[in-house]
């Protein structure tokens, strides 16, 4: 039942109760019936089972297979490492999943602690989990609502919905039934459970609890919300299982090779002994193959993009969000306080003046029009700003005092020189305010409300500060120039007064006829002034940004012209024309709608789930607990750091400044990240790409093995991890934010990487090689001190070439990332440590190996480096 849609009669009727409220047994049977009103626990999964599915990752299991033969091989050392680094990947993943769980428990914690209901024909408080459908429940300013209800008495009761609806300004209730399907916003004689009750009171009757309210049928849509793997983490996990299968069959392969030998070679060798120095050297490949730290050194690179994030008012709570953001394409965001300033303000205004112009900010320039339009919207008033400098009252009323504030005049300083003899607050139904001021000398009721309440009230009109009768002319005049400032979506009021008899202290809603009409004011809530330049440099960058609020049509539509997000042939639809259109009516307009008002949670999470059905990368901004599920479902959910805690606890990336700006600067730094990962990925598999070239040359040729298993583990210790970490470091590419964004299908070895790496694997792989060969014509230790020494130094270098895929180091500048120089310089004092005498015998550098076979191997090393950039300038000259 749409209990908005019937009258209250009808609502008490339907859910069996009546003014004078429910017994306890009816209490009772209903608790029964449908339980406490609260938001249910979902069942979570273990924290154990978290734990053990971080370890399905294909990399990890090889890598756990091959530290498990190592202990078996009594290799304790690099085992234990190789634990450590699954481990705290593992636990990091496990923490992240349980902060990411957080968004029901902060939805639960809204609920309101207390309700004042009418139990036994008597008022009493009870707790608010205990409400039933059927309780009478009254509200007063400062309460919060218990549970949605249908509202059956209302004393000017203002209630702030802005959780559900996202707009700032508080709706007055009504009684009366409402005709025909409305959207949430427009549900007058509505109450909705965990809003806010900030002026009158009232009298509901509750309809929904629990999972039954708005706010819990959010709670319902955050459960079943999808949670999204980013680009990146599907390409890895893409690549990792690909990757860890050949790697498997790359071992057996060798092993087999190796084992036949032995076993079919003779030579009075210890079988047993060949074979399992042939296992561990399989192992070992295995391991030198798999850059464990991977996972790890994408999470670093990901922390050091979100510090800069941080710098840049963009605070990270999921890692991943950070490469995410660097392919977005669609940018969901909501209106009020996103896009717009969150604060009604005075734009314009009206008077039948030969200065009708920019209001003067000295006092001492206004005419009498200006001195009373200013008086009126100051003390017909009931809005202050308190002692903290915090505003307090209705957001027309606070705009209307921040106006007189800004020209000039103190509107404290106006209230404290005429006190308020009487009032009539202002209601719906007239939509008219009046109050009664003795002002210097007169007794005058000054009056504001809706332009087409005051036009018929009114018998003269203030021209040039003087009265004069009103005539078809004049009132044309006040009436074309509220025409035009509501075609520009500002809400208007008109302000007028009329002189009462000396000694009236009282007055009554007669009096509010015959009036002088004075002026016109226009507000809106307006853009914020960055928010022009950013959506233009996300245009630029080849972002979407798409506008979805719960505000009127005709208001958003014109937000959205004039800070540039709708197109000339873009068009705007409501929440109700949205959920009237099929799936694939919405598929064939919505490269075309750019503005979607009126909306409900459910219709935006289908906004985001159309974009990404057609494979966009989505965003999503929002601040209210009615953005919490869409903020969860999209690719990246974004809250702003004035939002509830809900929307935090759902996104991915909070803005502690608000500013749409902020989004597109962090777009810049994911995408530098995502750039900088594909660099540190590209340099880790071009040097393993070099050291598999030379295994299987040597293999495939029945030559001794290039490297022993201790040399691999340590090319693995040395060049994994300090260099790609500093790759992550690097500068952003020259016009990294004139590019698309990339599309869903790239892979981590698009856009020039594996070409990279392939290149550079093959030049390592040869100068290995050719060193090998140099090295054997001495012996077979040589030839495995010269190798490693080709190996270790060509993957140090070749990290000044990973540093660009299209510059060379030089012009990219060879000094600008003192982290890369440190990571070589680092690498050049590790291998010269295996150089020394205590350390030749175990890595199998004989005593004969000296200045001239290393510069040999060196210059093979720096030789194949040359190549490398030799390439690059080839292969981009002209680009």
């Amino acid at each position: 039942m749409d209990f908005y849609q019937h009258s209250k009669e009808d609502v008490l009727e339907a859910v069996n109760s009546n003014e004078k409220g429910l017994s306890s047994e009816e209490v009772q049977l209903r608790l029964e019936r449908d339980g406490y009103n609260e938001i249910e626990d979902q069942a979570k999964v273990p924290t154990w089972k978290l734990f053990i599915d971080t370890f399905k990752d294909p990399m990890v299991i090889v890598l756990l297979i091959a530290a498990g033969i190592q202990i078996l091989l009594g290799e304790m050392v690099e085992s234990l490492i190789i634990f450590i680094v699954i481990l705290i990947n593992s636990v990091i993943s496990v923490v992240q999943t349980r902060k990411a769980e957080s968004s029901l428990d902060a939805l639960r914690d809204m609920s309101a602690p207390a309700a004042k209901v009418i139990r036994n024909g008597t008022k009493q408080t009870i707790a608010a989990r205990e409400l039933v459908q059927g309780d009478i429940v009254f509200l007063e300013a400062g309460d919060y609502v218990p549970a949605d209800g249908r509202v059956i008495e209302s004393g000017s009761l203002k209630v702030n919905e802005g959780m559900l609806t996202g707009e700032s300004e508080a709706v007055e209730k009504s009684i009366e039934a409402i005709q025909g399907e409305v959207a949430l916003g427009d549900r007058l004689n509505m109450v909705f459970s965990s809003s806010l009750v900030v002026y009158g009171r009232g009298t509901f009757v509750v309809t929904g609890t629990a999972e039954k309210t708005e706010v819990g049928k959010i709670a319902d849509l955050l459960s079943t919300a999808e949670q999204k793997d980013t680009p990146l983490q599907r390409k890895l996990n893409d690549f990792s299982k690909k990757l860890g299968i050949a790697i498997l069959l790359l071992c057996i392969v060798i092993f087999g090779v190796q084992a036949a030998r032995i076993w079919f070679g003779g030579g009075g060798t210890d079988t047993t002994t060949a074979l399992l120095d042939a296992l561990m050297f399989s192992v070992a490949v295995a391991v030198a193959a798999i850059p464990e730290a991977l996972q790890s050194i994408v999470t670093i690179v990901l922390s050091v993009g979100t510090n800069k994030m941080a710098k840049q008012h963009a605070i990270i709570r999921k890692l991943p969000a950070v490469e995410t953001l660097g392919s977005t394409s669609i940018i969901c965001t909501d209106k009020t306080g996103t896009l717009t300033q969150n604060k009604m303000t005075v734009t314009d205004h009206f008077l039948l003046s030969d200065k009708n112009e920019r209001l003067p900010d000295s006092p001492e320039e206004w005419d009498e029009s200006e001195r009373l339009l200013v008086l009126i919207a100051a003390l017909c008033n009931d809005s202050y700003i308190n002692i903290e400098g915090q505003e307090v009252g209705d957001p027309t009323e606070v705009a209307l005092i921040n106006f007189v504030n800004k020209h000039g005049l103190d509107y404290g300083h106006l209230r404290a020189m005429y006190e308020r003899v009487s009032e009539i607050p202002f209601d719906s139904d007239r939509k008219l305010m009046s109050t009664l001021y003795n002002i210097e000398g007169d007794n005058m009721i000054l009056t504001k409300g809706g332009p087409d309440v005051m036009f018929n009230r009114v018998s003269q009109v203030l021209v040039n500060g003087k009265e004069q009768p009103i005539s078809d002319d004049l009132l044309g005049r006040f009436t074309h120039a509220n025409e035009s400032f509501s075609n520009q979506a500002l809400r208007v009021l008109a302000f007028g007064y009329k002189r009462l008899p000396e000694g009236k202290t009282r007055i009554v809603h007669e009096d509010e006829y015959d009036l002088v009409l004075v002026g016109l004011t226009a507000m809106i809530d307006p853009p914020r002034e960055a928010v022009y330049s950013s959506i233009e440099k996300a245009k630029q960058a080849g972002i979407r940004t798409i506008m979805i609020t719960g505000d009127h049509k005709t208001t958003a539509q014109a937000i959205g012209r004039d800070i540039g997000l709708m197109e000339e042939n873009d068009i705007a639809v409501t929440g109700q024309e949205l959920d009237a259109m099929s799936e694939e009516e919405l598929n064939q307009n919505l490269d075309k709608i750019s503005v979607y008002a009126r909306v409900s949670p459910e219709n935006k999470i289908r906004i985001v789930r159309a974009w990404q059905k057609k494979d966009a990368v989505t965003a999503m901004t929002g601040d209210g607990v009615n953005d919490a599920p869409a903020l969860k479902q999209a690719d990246i959910g974004i809250a702003m750091g004035t939002g509830t805690d809900v929307a935090k606890d759902s996104a991915a990336m909070i803005l502690t400044d608000d500013n749409f700006v902020s989004i597109v600067d962090a777009v810049q730094v994911g995408r530098t990240v995502f750039e900088n990962i594909k660099k540190a990925i590209g340099y880790l598999f071009a040097g393993n790409l070099g050291a598999i070239i030379a295994i299987l040359y040597a293999v495939t040729f029945s030559l001794p093995n290039p490297f022993t298993a201790l040399q691999l583990l340590f090319i693995n210790l040395v060049n994994d991890s300090l260099p790609a970490i500093a790759l992550g470091m690097e500068k952003p590419e020259p016009n990294v934010m004139k590019k698309k964004p990339r599309a869903m299908g790239e892979g981590i070895f698009a856009g020039g990487t594996m070409k990279a790496v392939l290149t550079r694997g093959l030049l390592i792989g040869i100068a290995v090689i050719i060193s090998f060969y140099i090295g054997l014509s001495h012996s077979n230790e040589m030839g495995v001190a010269m190798a490693f020494t080709t190996l270790i130094l060509s993957r140090t270098l070749q990290t000044f070439v990973a540093r660009s895929n299209t510059q060379t180091s030089i012009s990219f500048g060879f000094f600008s990332n003192k982290y890369v120089i440190g990571a070589v310089v680092l690498g050049f004092v590790l291998y010269g440590i295996t150089v020394l005498p205590f350390a030749r015998d175990v890595f199998n550098i004989p005593v004969e190996f000296g200045m001239t076979d290393w510069l040999i191997a060196a210059g093979l090393a720096l030789a194949s480096v040359i190549l490398m950039e030799i390439v690059k300038v080839i292969q981009h000259r002209n680009v």
